[in-house]
């Protein structure tokens, strides 16, 4: 049996506008191959899918469905501060993205493994929570609500925020796990517009800067066994 490919790059430190445009060409690539070849079947080429690995600047990002009242400073401040400010077209409400934080944008195309989106995120979630055991954590899902959170102590703590869009089985957006992160900037936002639980990083909850090439190692290969895919690393 041959498994999906899927074609691994690690971007660094990028502009969130910058990365959004390379996705959306990878996305839109894939799903017009896909109505390509459901009109010319005897033409038809494979799609490709993407694992994407990034950091971004100081940004703050708000789903379709989001409310912009969940953004508490004001556009001056974020002047100020060199925070940037988008509305997405992915799920979920409002998030924040910088440096330490692992940001992931896998563009499959599902149809290579399941047609059912609530198990993708399911599967999303299931690769942060194994990765948090490498590092001794136990990370958790809460029903209703799409993520995964350290629960051991007093008020849930969200670790991973997760947004995606689908059209035609294909994939884009992703998550966003706390790693090394300045978690005050979540200060200035009610993340993902959940008033009652707090957020945390990695190096939070083990008490130690953390070595992001670790957490992208362990990610990979537990992206890689969930999945069940070959990963082609450029």
């Amino acid at each position: 049996m041959n498994l999906p490919k899927v074609h691994f790059m690690d971007l660094g430190l990028i502009e969130y506008q910058k990365c959004w445009d390379f996705q959306t060409k990878l996305f839109n690539k894939a799903v017009h191959q896909k109505i390509y070849n459901r009109k010319n079947p005897d033409k038809k080429e494979s799609t490709k899918n993407h694992l994407i690995f990034c950091e971004h600047p100081h940004v703050y990002t708000l789903g379709k469905s989001g409310n912009k009242k969940n953004l508490l400073i004001s556009k001056q401040e974020q002047d100020s501060k060199k925070i940037t400010f988008f509305k997405t077209n992915r799920g979920g409400d409002i998030t924040y993205h910088g440096p330490g934080q692992l940001v992931v944008y896998p563009i499959l195309d599902l149809d290579y493994f399941f047609s059912d989106i609530h198990k993708y995120l399911r599967f999303l979630e299931e690769t942060v929570i194994r990765t948090l055991s490498d590092f001794g954590l136990l990370g958790k899902r809460i029903d209703g609500l799409t993520g995964v959170w350290i629960t051991n102590k007093g008020i849930p703590r969200k670790i991973c925020a997760i947004g995606v869009k689908s059209s035609r089985w294909v994939t884009m957006h992703g998550i966003g796990f706390n790693i090394n992160s300045d978690l005050s900037y979540f200060n200035s936002i009610i993340p993902c517009g959940i008033e009652d639980k707090a957020v945390t990083s990695l190096k939070e909850e083990i008490q130690k800067e953390v070595n992001m090439e670790d957490v992208k190692d362990y990610f990979k290969n537990n992206f890689i066994n969930i999945f069940n895919i070959e990963l082609l690393e450029n």
